[in-house]
């Protein structure tokens, strides 16, 4: 079932121009009469340099079912348009549309849909054939097969799209960044991002998502353009950023050598190349190494944190870099506390095996859990001293950067609290290069 229907009145024809509202009207009444198009919203995009944009709707009177859930949206930009639209579609939860377009539009507006949306909204299209005079309008399934567009071209739409995002102000206040006091400042970039300081609207997304997965609404080149702003503020290159490929699992990606389908940790002595880890409630990890100047980050869910992750990233900067294990610093960032993290109970059987103070309310069918201790132990256990190891254990609470990511919405994003259109914090570390 159609839940949206969007015209692309953009780019007319200049003859068509000086009565695009008998053009909009006309395209309407159509879509009315046509009982295969049942939407409970119609968008319409025009360009902000046409006219008689702002006079459309009293031309519209007669169509009363349609008038009240008509909006005309203009910009100077297709991109503008589209990405002013798909804030509309998610106020409403909408993600079926029916596109109707000029059928040499179609293959452009496809290019700047891909870019701008995410595999959860579902696109359908049909052509709109209009005769000069606007009387005769049809609407018709797309005859054409598609065609891709040259690679200028596209490369043009990203350009626009990138130009446009970059103009958005940011929400939701200032970009913030935690940073650790055990990492040393003169070899070691590195931190810990907040929510705040992006582009991204949907309130459980919102700001600075850093993460784009086809199940959420935020599309890669938001992600993007919050990182561009994250690395302005921190000062390193997004150009040589490298996140993990989370599988939840051990494995490690060493820099420079061949790269696995999917790893959840990564390390390097490459200087100015930045490595994160993703958070939200799995724990990004930090690892440094100022003697041989390496580092390493790591993301350590329950499932992770159980299979070794953090060891695994250790060795892998043992046997790569020959660091000693006691000269590596590890740091814990925001994470779900023991406070509001629960397991089923056989899971939380492992967590007890470790320690067991590392599970409240044992016998409990949902214990809570609490995963930063079982990775301090862990990491312990395979040799990282425990004053190398910070987490929520500080004793001074103003130099913590291991919040409870469940309990301050305001701070971080949270998988636990927030559902599945989550946003991802990341921690990210860099050798400087100076």
């Amino acid at each position: 079932m159609v839940e949206a229907v969007l015209i692309d009145l953009f780019s007319l024809p200049a003859n068509l121009q000086n009565n695009i509202q008998g053009l909009l009207f006309n395209t309407l009444e159509t879509i009315e009469k046509c009982s295969s198009i049942p939407a409970p919203f119609v968008y319409v995009m025009c360009c902000q340099r046409q006219e008689n944009g702002e006079s459309l709707l009293p031309a519209l009177r007669d169509l009363q079912s349609l008038k009240k859930r008509l909006q005309v949206v203009r910009a100077l930009t297709t991109a503008a348009v589209l990405y002013t639209i798909k804030q509309r579609l998610d106020e409403n939860d909408l993600s079926i549309i029916k596109v109707i377009l000029p059928t040499l539009r179609k293959d452009l507006v496809k290019v700047y849909i891909d870019h701008l949306f995410t595999a959860v909204y579902q696109f359908e299209f049909e052509d709109l054939q209009v005769a000069s005079d606007c009387k005769n309008v049809q609407i018709a399934e797309p005859q054409s097969e598609e065609q891709m567009l040259p690679t200028q071209d596209v490369a043009v739409i990203r350009s626009e799209i990138q130009m446009y995002l970059e103009s958005l102000p940011s929400l939701n206040g200032e970009l913030t960044i935690l940073k650790s006091s055990l990492i040393p400042d003169d070899i070691f970039l590195h931190g810990f991002t907040t929510r705040t300081g992006g582009i991204s609207y949907i309130p459980t997304l919102s700001s600075c998502n850093l993460f784009s997965s086809s199940k959420r609404r935020d599309p890669q080149v938001v992600v993007k353009e919050n990182l561009r702003r994250l690395a302005n503020a921190a000062g390193f290159n997004p150009e040589t950023f490298h996140r993990v490929k989370i599988d939840h699992a051990n494995a490690v990606c060493i820099m420079g050598k061949t790269e696995p389908d999917s790893y959840d940790g990564i390390v390097t002595n490459q200087k100015g190349v930045t490595i994160a880890a993703p958070g939200a409630d799995c724990i990004p990890v930090l690892f440094a190494d100022p003697v041989r100047k390496a580092c390493g980050a790591a993301h350590s869910g329950w499932k992770g944190t159980l299979l070794g992750v953090s060891m695994a990233t250790v060795n892998a900067m043992i046997s790569e870099y020959g660091c000693n294990v006691e000269d590596i610093l590890v740091v814990l960032g925001p994470s779900v506390g023991p406070c509001c993290y629960k397991l089923p109970h056989e899971s939380a059987k492992e967590f007890h095996r470790i320690d067991p103070k590392c599970v409240r309310l044992f016998d409990s069918a949902c214990p809570y859990i609490d995963i930063r201790r079982a990775t301090r132990i862990l990491l312990e256990n395979g040799g990282i001293l425990p004053e190398n190891i910070q987490d929520d254990s500080v004793t001074d609470q103003n130099q913590n950067v291991t919040f409870c990511t469940a309990c301050h919405p305001d701070k971080f994003y949270s998988h636990f609290r927030d559902g599945i259109n989550f946003g991802t914090q990341i921690g990210f570390i860099s050798i400087r290069d100076w």
